[in-house]
C-alpha cells in the first residue's frame, strides 16, 4: 500500500517552494501520494511563538546563502524576493478556494504564484500584481481573488491552520507521512527513506 505525504505549505516561504520543486519526483520515485495541505504560515507563528528565521539578521542571511545552495543542487532556479516577507493571507485563500472549487486548476495555480515569488521576485502582497500574475497564467483575476471572500473557502484555511498546529507544526515546509512529521526542505531526504 503507498504511503502518503501531507506536505503543509504557505507559498510565502522560500524553504517551502524548494520542498514544492522536490516533493512529486520523491513521490513519484517511491510511489507515495502528496497531499497539499494549504495552511497560513502568520497563523502557524503566532500561534506557536515561532518566527521566521529571516528576523535574526545573521540567521537570515545564512539561511538565504544555504537555501541557494540547495537551488544550485536540486537545479531549480530561485531568486530571493526583493519584497520579502509577504503577507500570504490573499494568496493562501486563493489556493485553498480553487483547492476546494477547481481541484483541477490547483496545480496549475500554486505552480504560478510560486514561480511569480521565488523564479520572478514578483510582488504578491499587491493585488495588482496578483492580478497580472494570474491573467499571464490564464486565469480569470476576479474569479480567483472572488474565492477569497468566501466564507467556506476562509473556515476552510483557518481550520488546516489550526490542525496543523494540533499536530506539531511550528513552521514551512512541514510534511507528515504516516503521522510523523518532518520539517524543512533541508529534510527530504528522511522524507524518502519514511516513503521507502
Amino acid at each position: 500500500m503507498s504511503k502518503t505525504v501531507e506536505f503543509y505549505f504557505d507559498l510565502g516561504s522560500p524553504a517551502t517552494y524548494l520542498a514544492y520543486t522536490q516533493l512529486p519526483k520523491i513521490c513519484t520515485q517511491t510511489g507515495g501520494q502528496l497531499i497539499y495541505i494549504p495552511m497560513l504560515l502568520g497563523g502557524v507563528f503566532k500561534a506557536t511563538g515561532n518566527a521566521s528565521p529571516a528576523t535574526v539578521p545573521a540567521k537570515g542571511r545564512y539561511m538565504f546563502q544555504d537555501l541557494d545552495r540547495y537551488a544550485k543542487r536540486y537545479g531549480v532556479p530561485l531568486k530571493i524576493n526583493p519584497h520579502f516577507p509577504i503577507n500570504t493571507l490573499m494568496l493562501m485563500r486563493a489556493v485553498t478556494g480553487m483547492q476546494l472549487r477547481h481541484p483541477e486548476r490547483f496545480p496549475a495555480l500554486i505552480d504560478c504564484l510560486f514561480n511569480a515569488l521565488w523564479v520572478d521576485g514578483r510582488s504578491l502582497d499587491d493585488p495588482a500584481t496578483v492580478a497580472a500574475v494570474l491573467t499571464e497564467h490564464g486565469f480569470d483575476p476576479h474569479e480567483v481573488l472572488a474565492l477569497t471572500a468566501d466564507e467556506e473557502v476562509k473556515a476552510a484555511l483557518k481550520d488546516n491552520t489550526e490542525k496543523a498546529v494540533q499536530r506539531g507544526v511550528f513552521g514551512a515546509p512541514s510534511m507528515f507521512i504516516d503521522n510523523q512529521l518532518f520539517f524543512g526542505q533541508d529534510r527530504l531526504d528522511f522524507v524518502l527513506e519514511a516513503l521507502r
